[in-house]
């Protein structure tokens, strides 16, 4: 069956299949607790968190340049909120940055020490992997969400204080 491809689902597909790629290593590393596991945990974290900032900055800059001929707020932008995105964009990506923040905070709770017994690890690392999926909501709705247009001076009902100067 051939899934017609939307725009942006790129984006989708990054988010999805790195947010996998994240609990699958925060997993294990939680689970095995060797440097290995636990070298590979922090390598995808720090990773994740890092393309999150760029990301989010990408976005940011993006739907500012927007923002002067459509409303767009920031729940619109990160949160995909107000019907900026359909439903088949929205579920999966919302859907990828809860799983970010269950397994980050799961995984960072459930070893406190690390190995050789001092306190914290680099599981902890996982809970700046939210960033990511937020980064990836904004890119995504920076450049293909739906806004409505802004509303200029000249054709707004409220013309009170123009005659003020």
């Amino acid at each position: 069956m051939n899934n017609p491809r939307g725009p942006g689902d790129l984006i989708v597909r990054i988010d999805v299949a790195a947010t996998a790629l994240f609990a699958v290593t925060a997993i294990t590393a939680a689970i095995l607790f060797d440097g290995v596991a636990m070298t590979i945990a922090a390598v995808v974290a720090l990773v994740l968190f890092f393309v999150g900032i760029a990301a989010f900055l990408w976005s940011f800059w993006n739907a500012v340049q927007r923002s002067r001929g459509e409303q767009v707020a920031v729940t619109q932008l990160y949160l995909l909120a107000g019907g900026v995105a359909p439903r088949s964009v929205r579920a999966p990506m919302l859907i990828a940055l809860a799983v970010q923040c269950a397994v980050a905070l799961v995984t960072a709770i459930s070893r406190p020490n690390s190995p050789d017994g001092s306190p914290g690890n680099s599981l902890a690392l996982g809970v700046l992997v939210p960033l990511f999926g937020f980064g990836m909501n904004g890119l995504w709705a920076a450049f293909h969400g739906r806004y409505r247009d802004r509303v200029s001076k000249n054709e707004s009902t409220t013309d009170q204080n123009e005659s003020h100067g």
